[in-house]
């Protein structure tokens, strides 16, 4: 492999992998707004206003590009997004049941594998029998090892700040556990829908550089299509939560125009994570969507920690679940370097 373009298809999915980890914190500053609020008004911006003058700017003639290819290959786009987007539901409500550190750790695990090692084993199940598929499966051993410890950490975070409120009710009583957990497992398998369109949508991007367009932007034909159906599914659900809890007038509420600037923000922070993720799967080669796709995970998911920790998540906090946050952090770095290994030896 080149090592100049595995050099940049490498900064480039470090760098999408970032932008996954942070675009969810406006959410954390628009107090004014319940979650529907903030979570339609991102997606619209992420997944419709974004994805589409970008592809109709990098694919020449759009139109016949999506009158080229089978309909099957229009088809399964459309239902990857469509899952990936019901993924997303079933993440909060996953996480409401099983608990934030649980929840989270089983579904990024359940993420990673199901949108590397599966389609990996269906597509080219000899590449694990081969050098560079035995390293990414050390990789993503290395990373649920990482996560299992950083949900031990979250757990013990969460402990410390319940103190005295043990007797408070939330969300937990809602969903039993058993159930949360069936919700972590479709929470996972479903969002790793996104990265089946990248593994099966070769006729999109194929037919886009025979219209003309660079093959580093070839996926966009594509993600247009994953994207919109995710937004059909997300809208979908936030409109029946405005309806049901009567949100909808938080929108004009005085003190909040500057959340749509915060929405736009994490609206492009979320869809761009995709698109430069995907130029980087490109860059790397044939196995760079199966290879890759852990490495986004595990760089979102220390972003993510990181980026709490410096805006006061772990406040308070005593020594044991910083330690072990930290023991985390490192075990998900090593996973990182085993993972980048297994692509430059592809």
């Amino acid at each position: 492999m080149d090592t100049n373009l595995f050099f940049v298809g490498f900064l480039l999915m470090l760098s999408g992998g970032i932008f996954q980890g942070l675009f969810s914190f406006p959410l954390k500053y628009a107090h004014k707004w319940a979650w529907e609020n903030t979570w339609g008004a991102g997606s619209f911006m992420a997944l419709l206003l974004l994805p589409w003058p970008l592809a109709f700017l990098t694919i020449p003639d759009l139109c016949d590009v999506y009158r080229s290819v089978p309909a099957s290959a229009i088809a399964l786009a459309l239902l990857f997004g469509a899952g990936w987007g019901t993924g997303g539901i079933f993440f909060g409500k996953g996480i409401a049941a099983a608990g934030f550190s649980i929840g989270t750790a089983l579904i990024m695990g359940i993420v990673a594998i199901g949108g590397s090692v599966i389609p990996l084993a269906m597509n080219k199940p000899e590449a694990f029998l081969e050098l560079p598929g035995l390293v990414m499966l050390a990789g993503v051993a290395v990373m649920v090892a990482g996560l299992m410890v950083s949900a031990r950490a979250g757990l013990l975070k969460d402990l410390d700040q319940r103190t005295g409120q043990e007797g408070k009710k939330g969300s937990l009583g809602k969903i039993s556990f058993s159930k949360g957990l069936i919700f972590c497992i479709l929470a996972g398998l479903l969002s790793s829908l996104v990265n089946f369109g990248f593994v099966f949508g070769s006729a999109l991007s194929e037919a886009s550089i025979t219209s003309g367009a660079d093959s580093i932007h070839s996926q966009n034909a594509l993600l247009a299509l994953v994207f919109t159906t995710n937004f059909l599914v997300n809208i979908g659900y936030c409109v029946f939560l405005l309806i049901k809890n009567k949100t909808f007038s938080r929108f004009a509420q005085s003190g909040t125009c500057k959340y749509w600037f915060m929405v736009a923000v994490m609206g492009l922070i979320w869809s761009g994570g995709i698109v430069i993720y995907g130029m980087g799967t490109t860059l790397i080669g044939d196995l760079g969507a199966y290879l890759g796709f852990p490495v986004l995970m595990v760089v979102s998911i220390i972003t993510g920690t990181v980026f709490g920790a410096l805006t006061g998540e772990w406040k308070g906090v005593s020594t044991k679940p910083k330690r072990l946050m930290g023991l985390g952090t490192v075990i998900l770095v090593a996973a990182i370097v085993l993972l980048a290994l297994s692509m430059n030896l592809a």
